[in-house]
């Protein structure tokens, strides 16, 4: 039994780079807090790996239904561990009856029935699948409204921006600006993005992500989703919303209020820290990393975000101001070209054009419920789907 003193967490995505940073917070913390269930797509080794580090996970589910095959058969999972597959099982774990809080870190909008089931449920939800908000932001802000559970930012730049407006009104906040690193080709030649491979694209000069957000940073298309969402989750108009690269990765974000005064959050390019943010709060306590050694810290150095060397950017801005399904539609019709341009079938400069000519063909309306945005997503789709053929030799 979970001490009253310890959260316990429910962990949708633990196999993923954001499941391991939190996994690294859990253990870090077993006085404060207990990890009661897991969630992955398909890589029921490493779950039963977890399951066995951590005593109290006594649920765990497997996307993948050959995946949760294989658990079963294997036997690998301590005695009193059930398992759950598909969508269904990554939603009933949502809902744990003995869950405070629910982190959602699983790739693309698969976690959005989880993030909502677990809302209705009262459960606090740390989110990381940035795609969420950016699907079906209002819904998911009505979610939380209707339950009075906390929607508790992960993404770095969100959650340095909730940290920096804690205590002040909104109508103090002026506008925020979010910081990128600028990914893979930050430095390079414009002519030479070309002829830019997957292998060029993940390799990201700051962090250790997946594949899709690594690609994602290298068009900038991250930031624009980190755009939408911060628009979202703030409350804040598409004027308000500004990103900047910053090559150290060290100012995750920063707050201009009305009178001037900007507040910035920084910390080293770790995951751990926002995560730990929001699964302890409102506690503070030591980190897992190493903090920054400002003696060592020479300089912070700010670009502006060039949108001719970055469209995805001024896509999403002109996707903020559209509103509506056009955020559905910037969102689906890039995991459509990003997996196209992972699978070499198109070259990288193709993927804004992708989204772009998506954009252009669904016109943008407010949808009435949720099956209205889940409709536009599979749309948008099969035209990026259809598009990508273009761009194939």
């Amino acid at each position: 039994m979970a001490s009253s003193s310890r959260k316990r967490i429910v962990l949708l995505g633990a196999t993923g780079s954001i499941g391991e940073s939190t996994l690294r917070v859990i253990s870090a913390h077993p006085d404060k807090l207990e990890l009661v269930g897991i969630a992955a797509c398909s890589n029921h080794v490493r779950l039963a790996e977890i399951a066995r580090a951590h005593p109290g996970v006594r649920h765990v589910a497997l996307f993948d239904p050959s995946a949760h095959a294989a658990a079963r058969a294997s036997g690998a999972f301590p005695a009193g561990v059930a398992l759950h597959a598909g969508l269904g099982g990554l939603t009933f774990l949502a809902q744990l009856p003995e869950a405070d809080t629910v982190l959602v870190a699983v790739v693309g909008t698969t976690g959005l029935e989880p993030a909502l089931a677990a809302l209705a449920a009262g459960k606090d939800l740390a989110l990381a699948s940035k795609e969420i908000l950016v699907l079906a932001g209002k819904f998911v802000m009505a979610a939380a409204r209707a339950s009075g559970a906390k929607l508790l930012p992960v993404d770095s730049e969100h959650n340095a921006v909730f940290q920096c407006i804690q205590g002040h009104p909104s109508a103090d906040v002026s506008r925020i600006i979010l910081t990128a690193s600028g990914g893979a080709f930050r430095d390079w030649p414009a002519e030479k993005l070309a002829h830019a491979t997957p292998a060029d694209a993940l390799k990201h000069p700051n962090w250790s992500m997946g594949p899709k957000i690594t690609v994602d940073s290298a068009t900038l298309a991250n930031k624009g989703l980190e755009l939408i969402e911060a628009q979202c989750l703030f409350g804040l108009r598409a004027e308000q919303c500004h990103a900047v690269v910053h090559p150290q990765s060290i100012v995750h974000a920063l707050v201009e209020f009305t009178d001037g005064a900007m507040l910035a959050q920084l910390c080293p390019p770790s995951m751990t820290f926002p995560i730990q943010h929001a699964l302890l709060h409102p506690m503070r306590a030591p980190g897992v990393e190493t903090p920054l050694d400002l003696a060592k810290l020479f300089s912070l150095e700010f670009r502006p975000a060039d949108d001719v060397r970055f469209p995805m950017l001024r896509l999403a801005r002109e996707v903020m101001h559209a509103g509506g399904t056009a955020p559905a539609v910037y969102n689906a019709a890039n995991e459509i070209a990003v997996a196209a341009f992972l699978g070499g079938k198109i070259p990288f400069l193709a993927i804004p054009q992708v989204v772009d000519k998506t954009l252009q063909t669904l016109a943008s309306f407010e949808p009435a419920d949720l099956p209205a945005v889940l409709a536009v997503d599979a749309d948008a789709r099969r035209i990026a789907q259809h598009t990508t053929l273009a761009f194939q030799p």
